[in-house]
């Protein structure tokens, strides 16, 4: 049975990994800084499950958890780092606490883990696989989400670096990138408006915890074994395009008629009359 590691297991999405990890017969650690929250979530669990309590924030703490995962239930073979925090920060009125803060547990807290993860495994010569939960954000800010679009695009550049190094080792860096989730999280919680406004897809259906869960399950096993350093995009098609913006024209109606002076390049004797009228040759 392989140990899997999952932090931010309380959360709907990390809660949601670490129940399809059992349904498939893994060892569980899991870790959240909610103390009673996660011995809920071992208790759920019927397998062999050992909470850790910490706070990812902290500078040693991720590293700490990797070795007293590995001491409590033996070597990791899977690490997924979901913990994350998703705060309404405004560019303008960012204090340096506010950036540190999100910064500590949404990328230095994954890398951290990462690097940990991967010096006892390389001690022990041992392969495995590790899993970063992006998001959508990475690639597309909103108001109010541009420090936390930051951090998950530096996260998916982390994933790659980490990719490049340590594939020679046997350990895979993959990520995946949930769409919108519904989750009902007192930590990170969503207006009504804003779900409306996000949660629109191509497949027509919101998401649910387990399609991310399946998805991390299936790119940190077997199945997935030549795969590293990708960005696995869960996220109902929302990221092909903007379904809600107004069509060019509609169908039906004719074709705009072709300009009969395009815009181009201009002729020599104009570029000869620009550059004299402003004095200095181009």
């Amino acid at each position: 049975m392989p140990h899997v590691l999952v932090t931010g297991a309380t959360g709907g999405i990390g809660r949601a990994i670490a129940e399809e990890f059992a349904a498939r017969g893994a060892v569980l650690t899991l870790t959240d800084r909610h103390h009673d929250a996660l011995q809920n979530a071992a208790t759920r669990l019927r397998v062999p499950t050992v909470a850790l309590p910490a706070d990812l924030g902290a500078p040693d703490a991720p590293a700490t958890l990797v070795e007293d995962a590995w001491a409590a239930h033996g070597p990791v073979d899977v690490l997924v780092n979901a913990a994350g925090l998703y705060p309404s920060l405004d560019m303008a009125e960012l204090e340096a606490s506010s950036w540190d803060r999100l910064f500590a547990v949404n990328l230095r807290a994954p890398v951290l883990a990462t690097a940990a993860f991967a010096r006892l495994a390389t001690a022990r010569g041992r392969p495995g696989s590790v899993v970063n939960i992006s998001s959508g954000a990475a690639l597309r800010a909103r108001p109010g989400g541009g420090p936390y679009a930051s951090s998950k695009a530096a996260l998916e550049m982390a994933t790659r670096a980490a990719a490049l190094e340590l594939g020679a080792h046997g350990i895979r860096v993959n990520a995946v990138s949930p769409g919108f989730i519904p989750v009902d999280s007192d930590c990170n919680p969503v207006s009504e408006e804003y779900a409306r406004a996000v949660g629109a897809n191509p497949l027509g259906r919101p998401g649910h915890p387990r399609d991310i869960a399946r998805a991390v399950c299936w790119i940190a096993g077997p199945e997935a074994s030549w795969v590293t350093g990708e960005v696995l995009r869960v996220d109902g098609g929302s990221g092909t395009g903007a379904a809600f913006l107004p069509r060019i024209w509609e169908p039906g109606d004719p074709a705009p008629s072709p300009d009969p002076n395009p815009a181009g390049p201009a002729t020599p004797a104009a570029r000869t009359t620009s550059a004299t009228t402003e004095g200095r040759p181009r």
